[in-house]
């Protein structure tokens, strides 16, 4: 059966956030609604967020899969508060970057949510990596990223004593919070606004009642089922998805294209050594190779003061697969079987192989590691977490690197919006997401 999720459970989930989530009450649960968002990650939980407080009137439902809320991307990332310098000036990542990291910081100091913005350096180690740091530069600050600097050697050890490079760009704005609390806060905003959160409600189908049609005036006010595994039920009038690591299997319960393919990739992270934080004081990043698909392997300082190392990047397996021998056979069979995974394939072979090779000797990686902390080792390091990213690949093997909206067909099609790709650093963008998504449904449905 689904479980109505209230305040307790969202206190009972972040027991070391008891101050984040105190004294919501418990609310009545029904089954019909005006508008249900289905996936409780962060975008799905800022959304929510957005339009309960655009649209107090309306009754709001959230329906998760998971028994807690943010249990995958949300709760399984880096925590960087990203500043916007990576993104094509004037694109819409860059937009949402920037003002995402602005709204984050206001949201996080009006809620009392702890982050520290302990800044950032690109560090590069080879002269041939100095064009493009200089091309990072340019592109910041045509996407007024605040407070970039480019630094010297000697700049570097100021900022970073064990850190070693010939030039770095310095972006002081970039900081660290834990996600999932941002996430359990936005959460606690929607509960705290009347919205309802259904959690164990696994969405398998979603259709147009026989009663009526979606656009017929036989006052059918609840045209949209919406079903879960164990036969629940919940109807409303309209649909948004966030699917995340899913979202390509909800849209086309609607009758979407199944492309952009979602496909996962496995990171796994080093973590350093108590006796060794001192090692790194901030974010520690590689200049981007534009030859290969990932940022690469850095150095990220945690709210909990730990220090994570990585990740890498490989094939996962198993869409929420967490470990190195999860498996399930949809979803592999889904990749290996998409054109779009054996064209990236094919143009990555040589990166491929290397990122599987450094997930198992550990040696391998800490070399590349190394490159910016010479006095890093071995044994200073353990094995530590693993996220899954849910990479939108379209036929040619290209990474899709910006959002997707999709609908469907029919009547369905009509009052259903997907959240099809959200990409990276969509933590860092949540609430600029929200707005624009919160735009897009108002528009779709003339809310």
């Amino acid at each position: 059966m689904m479980r109505t999720r209230s305040g307790a459970f969202l206190n009972a989930v972040c027991a070391a956030q008891p101050k984040l989530l105190k004294g919501i009450a418990s609310r009545q649960r029904h089954s019909t609604y005006d508008v249900a968002i289905v996936g409780a990650g962060i975008v799905g939980l800022a959304s929510a967020r957005e339009l309960i407080q655009r649209h107090p009137t309306l009754t709001f439902v959230l329906l998760e899969k998971e028994k807690e809320l943010a249990s995958h991307q949300s709760g399984h990332n880096s925590g960087v508060i990203h500043s916007g310098i990576y993104y094509t000036p004037g694109s819409l990542k860059a937009r949402l970057c920037v003002r995402g990291a602005a709204l984050a910081y206001q949201y996080c100091e009006t809620k009392g949510i702890p982050y520290k913005r302990c800044g950032k350096l690109i560090v590069a180690v080879e002269q041939e990596e100095i064009p493009r740091l200089k091309a990072l530069y340019e592109r910041g600050l045509k996407n007024e990223v605040r407070d970039l600097s480019i630094v010297d050697a000697k700049g570097i050890r100021e900022r970073e004593p064990y850190c070693r490079g010939i030039m770095a760009l310095d972006s002081p704005y970039t900081g660290i919070v834990d996600w999932r609390m941002v996430a359990l806060r936005y959460g606690r905003d929607f509960e705290e606004a009347g919205g309802a959160v259904l959690t164990e409600f696994e969405v398998t189908d979603m259709s147009v009642m026989k009663e009526g049609r979606a656009r017929s005036t036989d006052g059918l006010k609840h045209p949209i089922a919406i079903r879960d595994k164990k036969g629940d039920e919940v109807r409303c009038r309209y649909v948004l998805t966030c699917g995340g690591l899913f979202s390509d299997r909800l849209s086309q319960i609607s009758g979407c294209s199944p492309e952009p393919r979602i496909v996962p990739f496995r990171g796994d992270y080093l973590v350093l050594k108590p006796e060794k934080h001192y090692l790194v004081r901030g974010n520690i990043y590689p200049v981007p190779d534009p030859r290969f698909p990932f940022l690469g392997v850095h150095f990220t300082p945690r709210m909990d003061g730990g220090v994570w190392l990585g990740p890498n990047a490989v094939l996962a397996f198993k869409r929420e697969g967490y470990h190195l021998y999860d498996f399930n056979a949809r979803d592999f069979a889904d990749a290996l079987s998409f054109r779009g995974l054996q064209k990236l394939v094919l143009r990555n072979v040589t990166y491929g192989i290397g990122e599987m090779y450094r997930g198992v000797f550990l040696g391998a990686q800490i070399k590349i590691l190394q490159k910016y902390i010479p006095e890093l080792s071995l044994s200073d390091v353990i094995r530590g977490p693993t996220g899954v990213r849910a990479q939108a690949l379209d036929r040619d093997g290209n990474l899709v690197d910006d959002f997707v909206f999709d609908g469907g067909v029919g009547d369905l099609g009509s009052r259903v919006l997907h959240v099809r790709n959200a990409p990276s650093p969509a933590a860092t963008s949540s609430l600029a997401i929200a707005e624009m998504i919160a735009d897009e449904v108002e528009s779709r449905f003339m809310l």
